[in-house]
């Protein structure tokens, strides 16, 4: 008896909250439009590409090395990477050091005075963030530092793929070496947080 009052009442309920005068009234209009807008962000976010950063020593010797190596075509910069860190804060002032140091090279198609990186297409939705600022290794090696195990995995194996010569120095983390074009030694390094 208890439980069929309690249905009935639920029912009236709903009845009275899914009413049009409820949903034309302006919180029905502003509960609709809120639930518009969180649908079409759960949308945006579903399909904006997983993106892996790489910093290394030297963004011209590693631009030969993805492109003329590995040939990665270019990807476009996704949405959410069109303003600098700085630009993303609101003010200079506030930027963190570390990226105001970074010298990125500056990419066709933006604005010339500004630097981005370089932007590689890995996987169907998968990009490569390029920036430079790594140090360099043991006898002035050229370093690649990525803190994504997936990221470097997958450049393992396009360097598998097109047969390069690498060198696996561990697994976990993953350190690999592989020559590149002009037989530097170019050593990938894990870093793990």
């Amino acid at each position: 008896m208890v439980v069929e009052k309690y249905l009935l009442l639920s029912t009236y309920n709903l009845g009275i909250a899914f009413s049009v005068d409820n949903i034309f009234s302006t919180q029905g209009i502003i509960v609709m439009l809120l639930v518009a807008y969180g649908f079409s962000m759960w949308a945006f976010l579903t399909n904006a590409p997983k993106v892996y950063t790489v910093m290394v020593s030297d963004i011209k010797i590693a631009q030969k090395f993805y492109e003329g190596l590995l040939k990665l075509s270019a990807a476009d910069i996704p949405l959410h990477y069109y303003y600098t860190p700085e630009e993303n804060l609101g003010t200079l002032a506030t930027a963190d050091p570390l990226y105001m140091s970074m010298n990125y090279t500056s990419m066709s198609g933006l604005n010339p005075n500004r630097t981005y990186g370089l932007w590689y297409q890995l996987k169907k939705n998968t990009q490569l963030h390029i920036i430079s600022g790594a140090s360099y290794g043991h006898n002035n090696r050229q370093r690649h530092i990525c803190f994504d195990n997936r990221c470097l995995e997958t450049i393992l194996l396009k360097v598998q793929a097109k047969r390069l010569r690498y060198k696996v120095r561990c697994k976990q983390p993953l350190n690999f070496l592989v020559k590149d074009i002009d037989e530097r030694i170019i050593e990938m390094l894990e870093i793990k947080n």
